[in-house]
């Protein structure tokens, strides 16, 4: 899916993988259309540390890491769990893959 940065693995380590979290430019619009669907998603970390109040000393301001900034504005938390099923995961993934508009491969 083109418009999906999906979560790399180093694979030389394990991940807990507390979070799934995928970076897409219309996070919003990604969101409202899985919450019709009836797919919770959530925002994680929506503010970059640089701009955290318990930061604020050291007089960073907003352009100071645009990366950083672009990544709060695009980052949203698909479900994830260890009770999700097969079946709330596949439900997940058609949810996304339609509200995007792209195909799977075969």
């Amino acid at each position: 899916i083109p418009d999906i940065v999906w979560p790399v693995c180093d694979p030389k380590g394990l991940s807990a993988h507390h979070l799934y979290v995928v970076r897409v430019p219309d996070r919003d619009g990604l969101m409202n259309s899985l919450a019709k669907k009836g797919v919770g998603t959530a925002i994680h970390y929506p503010i970059p540390v640089h701009l955290q109040e318990a930061y604020r000393f050291l007089g960073l301001a907003l352009g100071s890491f645009p990366v950083s900034e672009r990544c709060a504005e695009e980052f949203v938390s698909l479900p994830m769990y260890p009770e999700l099923t097969l079946a709330q995961i596949n439900k997940v993934v058609d949810a996304v893959v339609e509200t995007l508009g792209a195909a799977l491969p075969a």
